[in-house]
Order: structure tokens, then sequence, then C-alpha cells
């Protein structure tokens, strides 16, 4: 690694180390313990409420010249609800095996019953507009219980906005102010779910979302120029809506971190593919109910992949590897499955720290 490369992987580790909580499998001490005694203060309707500083969040080490830098793996979900499959619960529990933290992009309206739909009132589209479909009383009621217990596991709850439109029609044809418009209702739906929902059983959230929130993916990967105009997200301090390579993180004009979906080898392939779990179904079936007799197949490609891009960047230059997923069973559930093996066996590597 070139001394420029040392600079900014030092930057690199900084930030990541910085934000999000992290586990190392070297056995040393990483994490801060929570506070004894926070202070409660309660937010709007009681929706949430500012419980003080996250707690099991990592203790910064900078690099000393020369030092490898640990290898960081990003676990990412897109949508990030907790529907009848227990998925969200799923990956909150390999969290904790393997350790490490992840990072939970919300989507708004998973915290909005259907009935009250035209609470959402989408940029460019009617009230309640969504194209992707809201969940049941029962689902919504278990998303908020997960979201509050993953801000305690030390994961970090970012956006994946609202309605997540695609297209000709979608994000990517919306203005800076469409976009700050978003973000207000995806902080009002988290914010004022109470009031939404009606449900009286449940503690509020235990974080002030308005600070918590310091970055998003985009529906698609869509709509970012615009994006990183807009007024709201000159407070936050990444966003990963973009692709490009296994390479440091740099960033943006406007002082974000630029941390893009990567390109990762594609077993079998002539051609790379995104870390994530949509782009390598598309690639294998084309439709999320593909031939039930290959998914055992199109499983083990996709997890050697991502074992393929962790490999790639762990003999290299360590630059961390970004994966993106989404809570669904596309072809019988088989990317779940896939990329929980494919952690499981980077977490057996030395130096390896899960954020």
């Amino acid at each position: 690694m070139g001394a420029a490369a040392v600079v900014l992987a030092g930057a690199g580790v900084e930030m990541f180390a910085n934000r999000t909580a992290i586990g190392a499998t070297d056995g040393r001490p990483l994490a801060t313990p929570p506070p004894t005694t926070p202070p409660a203060k309660l937010i709007g309707d009681g929706s949430t409420q500012d419980t003080g500083p996250q707690p099991n969040q990592p203790l910064p080490q900078r690099l000393a010249p020369g030092e490898q830098p640990p290898q960081f793996v990003v676990m990412s979900w897109d949508g990030a609800g907790e529907t009848g499959a227990q998925l969200f619960s799923r990956f909150r529990g390999l969290a904790q095996e393997l350790p490490g933290a992840m990072t939970f992009f919300l989507s708004g309206i998973y915290l909005l019953p259907e009935r009250n739909r035209t609470v959402y009132k989408p940029p460019r589209h009617q009230a309640g507009a969504s194209d992707i479909g809201y969940l049941s009383d029962e689902s919504v009621h278990a998303t908020i219980e997960q979201v509050g217990k993953a801000w305690l596991d030390g994961h970090e709850i970012g956006t994946h906005f609202n309605g997540h439109f695609c297209g000709d029609r979608g994000v990517k044809t919306w203005s800076p102010g469409d976009w700050d418009a978003e973000i207000d209702q995806a902080v009002a739906l988290v914010t004022q779910w109470r009031t939404n929902t009606g449900f009286t059983d449940l503690p509020p959230l235990p974080f002030d979302y308005t600070k918590e929130l310091i970055g998003g993916r985009t529906p698609c990967l869509e709509g970012q120029a615009n994006l990183l105009k807009a007024q709201r997200v000159q407070r936050w301090r990444y966003d990963t809506s973009g692709t490009g390579t296994q390479r440091w993180p740099a960033k943006f004009a406007n002082g974000l971190w630029n941390l893009p979906m990567q390109q990762i080898p594609f077993p079998g392939h002539s051609f790379e593919v995104l870390a994530m779990d949509y782009n390598i179904m598309y690639n294998q079936s084309g439709n999320p109910n593909g031939d039930a007799a290959k998914r055992a197949t199109w499983q083990q490609q996709a997890r050697d992949a991502f074992l393929a891009g962790f490999r790639r960047a762990y003999t290299t230059n360590r630059a961390p590897l970004i994966v993106g997923n989404h809570f669904e069973r596309w072809n019988g559930g088989i990317y779940m499955d896939a990329v929980a093996d494919a952690a499981r066996q980077m977490a057996q590597y030395d130096g390896v720290r899960f954020v």
C-alpha cells in the first residue's frame, strides 16, 4: 500500500470507527458500556425520547504509521421491516453472533398503517401512494419494536426514505426540495408513530432521530445528484446511493462521505455484480420466483460472490466491503442464507470488524 493509500485508509478508519459500533475477532475491547443513568426526554407525541448517547459504540483507534487497517465489513439492509418472516430479528441475532453492528435503512412507511396511508404525501404523487406495500398493523408493531432494540444493540438506523419510487416517474426526477420534503416525512413517520398507529403498548423509540439520522440509500440507487443538494442532507455524514469499485471512501464536494455500492466478482461470469441481493437475483433468475431446481446453485454462487469481494479487499487494499441487502425471501430465501453464511466465514479472519 502506497503512502497516499495509507493516509486515505487512515481517514476512512476514523470515519467508520467514530460512528458505527464495531465487533472484532481479535478479542480487543472496543465497545463502550451503556450510560448508567441516561437522561430520558420525551419528544413530540412520545413516539421517541432522547436517552443520551447510544450504547455499545466503539472506542476509536487511529492507525499508527504503516499499520495495516482492519477489514471493515458493512452489512446494510434496505427497507428494514419486520414481517412474519422475522428477518429483522434474525439478522440482529446474527450481529450478536459475529459480533458486530449493522445499518438498517428504514423505509418510513413501514411505521405507518395502511389505514392511515394518506398521512404520507410523497413528492409528485398522490397522498398515500407508494411503490412498495404498506405493512400490516402487526408488522408495523413488530418493526417499531425491532427498531428500538436495534438502536440499543448499537446498530445504526438510517433511511431508505419512504415510497420507493423508481423509474421515469420516480426519485431520479426529484428536485432538492422534493428530497427535503421526503426526508422531513421520513423523520415524521418515525417520530409520530404513536399518533399514526394508536399503539399504546410499546415504549418510545430510545433516540432522537433528528440527531441519529446521518445517512441513507435512495430507492434503486437513483436520484443521488439532487439528493446531495438537499438542505437536510447537508447535516448528514454520508450517502450510499451510488455505485463504484472496492476502494477506500472519499468525500463529495459538500463534505459527505461517498460510500457507494461496490462491484464484486461474480463466480461463473466474466462481469462483476453489485454486492446486493437484488442484483445477484436479477442476474440469476430475472425475477424473484426462479426455477426451484437451480436455487441451491444460485445460493452457493451468491455466497461465493460476497466472499470473493471480501477476499479481494482483505488481501489487497483492505477497502471496506459494503453489502446491501433486503429483508426479502426472493427465490425461496436463498439470499438471506447466502449472506449469513458468507458473514460467518468472513468472521473467521483476523482483523475483521462488522460495522
